[in-house]
């Protein structure tokens, strides 16, 4: 396999494995100056696969979406035809390359710039320590990032993000929910359950069987939302806690006009959420739900909530009107 060492893709090359082919197209694209992206053809096991250009293909036209769509991506499919092939060869139990493309049909990347495209960036054990030690000590991610773009000299000399720094953290959270915190939390539960037996929660988990978000309500939400839940209104504030989760409540008003929860909860579903909210309180929906302006809310309210009026925050829409209409 010493034919890997060349750096320069030829018909021929065998490789021990997809992993072994896929890290040798990653480094040459990050030689090149273009990011990457695979395609595998399975029959019980990987038979061939495909490693191409990111800007293979063409994005899908007429695709009409039910929602404004809060940015626009920029459009990077350019049809590029750059492409390595790998096959499987069974009598000799590796994979062999059978088609090379290397012509782009855009621009490359600078090589002082490669080092920030999707496929090369990481996050180095040093960096993850700082990034982990920050967060420790209260320093919002954006802060945090900022300080180490500086004490390397710049953004490009960082070779990370300030979205991959709070995914990095976003992960390491998730990892300690699933192995420590969890356990912790679920007790919680328990023994606001044995305290009264009204109190309900509902975990909701992802394909890996990790917690992905929370609801809970105690006897008192339940009561309060039966007196007073004709008028709900729900926000969340993403990111804007120091641990980095979203974060919702639902609240409305008593008779001594006091705010009242119903209840309160992390999510990146709002359906499930929604749904989880109206089991908790017997169905009863809202007459009047506001919220603010995020487009996947109004859809999953839509949805679930089919009995209530929908109603957007007034200091929402005001800070729209500063931002998108003022001079």
């Amino acid at each position: 396999m010493g034919e890997i060492d060349k750096g320069i893709p030829q018909v021929g090359m065998r490789f021990r494995n997809v992993d072994e082919a896929w890290v040798f197209w990653v480094a040459y694209g990050g030689r090149a100056g273009f990011d990457v992206r695979k395609r595998n053809k399975f029959d019980g096991e990987v038979t061939s696969c495909r490693f191409v250009c990111s800007n293979e293909g063409l994005r899908k036209k007429g695709i009409t979406l039910d929602h404004v769509p809060k940015r626009i991506r920029a459009e990077t499919r350019t049809n590029c035809k750059a492409r390595m092939t790998i096959t499987l060869d069974r009598v000799g139990k590796n994979y062999e390359v059978t088609d090379i493309v290397l012509e782009h049909n855009h621009y490359l990347q600078l090589p002082q710039t490669s080092h920030l495209m999707a496929s090369q960036r990481k996050i180095s054990e040093v960096q993850a320590f700082e990034i982990e030690a920050a967060d420790d000590s209260g320093i919002m991610p954006k802060a945090a990032h900022e300080l180490a773009c500086r004490q390397v000299g710049g953004p490009l000399n960082l070779g990370y993000t300030c979205v991959d720094q709070k995914n990095h953290l976003r992960s390491k959270r998730q990892r300690e929910l699933a192995f420590g915190q969890a356990g912790s939390m679920l007790k919680y539960f328990y023994d606001k359950i044995i305290e009264n037996p009204s109190f309900q929660y509902a975990l909701q988990l992802d394909c890996e069987e990790h917690i992905t978000n929370i609801f809970w309500a105690d006897a008192k939400m339940v009561l309060d939302y039966a007196h007073f839940g004709d008028v709900v209104t729900f926000d969340t504030t993403f990111g804007t806690n120091k641990e980095y989760r979203p974060f919702g409540v639902f609240l409305g008003l008593n008779q001594f006009r006091e705010t009242t929860i119903f209840g309160d909860e992390t999510c990146d579903s709002f359906t499930w959420l929604f749904e989880t909210f109206l089991a908790a309180h017997n169905g009863k929906q809202p007459r009047t739900i506001y919220t603010d302006q995020d487009a996947a809310m109004g859809k999953a309210i839509g949805k679930v909530f089919t009995e209530s009026y929908h109603g957007l925050c007034t200091f929402h829409i005001m800070q729209n009107v500063v931002k998108h209409l003022s001079p």
